[in-house]
């Protein structure tokens, strides 16, 4: 005798595991592209100091030196990403999964599991190529991680960037030979609004912030940066249901999202970002 056993169906999404964007802890939102698809913004020279000719003896007219001329240049900033999504869900699929493949929750998971990682991926991937300072890969170890570090830190202070609002974004693997690290003592006392932002410690005055590898340049090791240097504007971020539109029965979902990462010229000295070498991926 065969017995045929019960199947039953929960109404009840895998959803896959997705992690916020960090991204604003890293960039600013300085300028304001409404109304404008592209900003310019000026660059201002300065004159040197001269020994005040206190005498007048000297060939030039001024007794403060030779008069200089300041020039005026300006950097072109143009938003170059404008991407888009559709998709469609048959009214009948929706009803006979439980509602589980409904037009919002779809629409929601678009956002978490493809758009939120693009545009950080994007942003993480301009910072590192337009850092003012690459030195060459290392292979990482838990022996030097904090050497490397220091001399990131050493070379932001030289270029006399601010030291507060100092972000280190690691990946997991970095964290990792930090934690193995015995020079580092990382503060994970940090409040619960910087936690909740995706701040998981300090060090040296920096918040530590941990990416997962896939949204970071393959020889990603680390970024010391200040957020004044990354301007990563979000121009137009639209989404829409359209509840049977003609020829669906059904959603048809829409997105659209306006986007770019630019780094100041003046300010690319407030990056640091260390390639690490072959070797280190799997130390």
């Amino acid at each position: 005798m065969s017995i045929e056993l019960v199947a039953k169906f929960q109404p009840y999404v895998d959803e896959q595991f997705k992690n916020e964007s960090k991204r604003d802890l890293l960039t600013n939102q300085d300028f304001d592209w409404t109304g404008a698809h592209t900003i310019k913004i000026y660059k201002v020279t300065t004159s040197q100091m001269n020994d005040y000719d206190r005498a007048g003896t000297g060939e030039n007219w001024s007794r403060y030196g030779a008069v200089e001329a300041l020039s005026a240049t300006t950097q072109e900033m143009t938003l170059r990403k404008d991407r888009s999504f559709t998709f469609a869900i048959d009214k009948l699929d929706e009803d006979e999964t439980a509602q589980q493949l409904a037009a919002a929750s779809a629409l929601a998971r678009q956002n978490r599991e493809i758009v939120i990682p693009e545009v950080d991926s994007y942003i993480y991937a301009t910072m590192a190529a337009n850092a003012g300072h690459t030195p060459a890969a290392v292979a990482l170890t838990a022996a030097n991680i904090y050497t490397e570090i220091l001399a990131a830190s050493e070379a932001l202070d030289n270029a006399e960037v601010p030291e507060i609002n100092r972000v280190l974004l690691v990946t997991p693997a970095t964290y990792a030979l930090m934690k193995k690290s015995n020079d580092i003592l990382l503060d994970t006392a940090v409040g619960q609004e910087a936690r909740l932002r995706g701040v998981i410690g300090m060090l040296d005055g920096a918040s530590v912030v941990k990416v997962p590898a896939v949204r970071l340049p393959e020889d990603f090791g680390f970024i010391l940066a200040h957020p004044s240097a990354t301007v990563a504007p979000v121009k137009l971020e639209d989404y829409t249901i359209h509840d049977n539109p003609p020829g669906i029965s059904g959603a048809l979902v829409e997105g659209r999202i306006c986007y770019d990462c630019f780094t100041l010229d003046n300010k690319r000295t407030a990056i640091y970002y260390q390639p690490v070498a072959a070797a280190s991926k799997s130390t």
